[in-house]
């Protein structure tokens, strides 16, 4: 039963204390003299929705605390402990604060509480009855267990039955939810996987192809310079033109010189050696360098067209699947291995 209501800056009350006897307590009073204002007050404590409004002028918060005994009421003890509150010696105290700026705190024996909490306490410890307004009979909780109370003790079995066949039948909705959740998981799964398959194996990419067709766009974008700088380097080393002197001439005939005296000092046999290992080498570079230089006259711009296509479907896979070519290789063996070995099936199901 409710003992005691402390009221502090609510409407037009500044501070007020009200004690409940057993039996029939009346409050009357003239109009304006407050008495809206406590149930208003009571109201708030069974978890009423707030009005910054109420708060008393010049004040900054409105202030209400209530205090009840509590006899052997197992589920509203329950319920304060859950909320983390104390009821001692029977008694459990509610209290609810109002500030000017709409803010509203709500505590549940000394602990502070969502403000829905003392809405399902106050099912619990008052009952109001007013025009149009019986609260608790407007709710689905107290409509069935007034129910289940005319029907009696032998209700009770049946009940417990209910209650655990109820959840039971929640908990095989949550793992059907569940499951089908997780199979059309897996269907997406699938597709997702069969799609990037069939991108890498359209283009079938192959170790390192990034950076060698890197290295041959590179090549076939400045084959123009490479053939001039080649063309130059190979005239330098060994000349087609009459009367030109290159490399390899120049060897061939410092080499001839020596080779006269080389006999008189074997310093200079030495060199003479030398020269003809130089002249040999250079002989085989301007053989290299004429070479190259004959593979780059061919048709370098369908080349280049080729190699920046087959580029393209590479970075594509890479942008799509990577970042590195080796993602994209990585996938590729994750997504043949899954396709083979994933399990589909309906069988959580049945």
């Amino acid at each position: 039963m409710i003992e005691e209501i402390q009221i502090r800056d609510l409407g037009v009350i500044n501070e007020a204390r009200l004690e409940f006897r057993s039996g029939l307590n009346v409050l009357s009073g003239e109009t304006g003299a407050g008495k809206t204002m406590v149930l208003t007050a009571l109201g708030l404590l069974l978890g009423n929705r707030a009005d910054s409004s109420a708060v008393r002028a010049n004040a900054q918060a409105a202030f209400v605390e209530g205090r009840w005994l509590i006899n052997s009421n197992t589920e509203l003890t329950d319920r304060v402990h859950d909320a983390g509150g104390v009821i001692e010696d029977g008694e459990l105290i509610l209290n609810r604060s109002i500030s000017t700026d709409g803010r509203s705190r709500a505590s549940v024996g000394g602990s502070s509480a969502p403000v829905g909490v003392l809405a399902e306490l106050g099912e619990n410890l008052v009952v109001v009855h007013g025009q149009a307004d019986q609260i608790r009979l407007k709710s689905a909780v107290a409509q069935r267990e007034a129910l289940d109370a005319f029907c009696g003790d032998g209700l009770q079995s049946v009940q417990l039955e209910y209650s655990r066949v109820y959840a039971n039948w929640r908990e095989l909705e949550r793992q059907l939810t569940a499951l089908r959740s997780n199979l059309g998981g897996k269907a997406q799964e699938l597709d997702d996987l069969r799609i990037a398959l069939a991108d890498i194996q359209a283009v079938s990419p192959q170790a390192g192809e990034d950076t060698q067709l890197a290295e041959a766009a590179a090549k076939l974008t400045h084959a123009e310079d490479i053939r001039l700088a080649v063309a130059a380097a190979h005239e330098a080393l060994s000349s087609e033109a009459y009367e030109a002197t290159d490399a390899i001439d120049a060897l061939g005939s410092a080499r001839r010189s020596l080779e006269h005296v080389s006999m008189h000092d074997s310093k200079l046999a030495e060199h003479v050696e030398a020269l003809r290992l130089i002249g040999s080498q250079v002989t085989d570079v301007a053989a290299e360098l004429s070479g190259y230089l004959a593979s780059i006259e061919s048709n370098t711009a369908l080349e280049l067209e080729q190699v920046q296509e087959r580029r393209s479907a590479i970075n594509i896979l890479i942008k799509r699947y990577g970042p590195t070519l080796q993602d994209v290789f990585d996938l590729e063996r994750r997504a043949k291995f899954e396709l083979e070995n994933i399990d589909i099936s309906d069988e959580g199901l049945r």
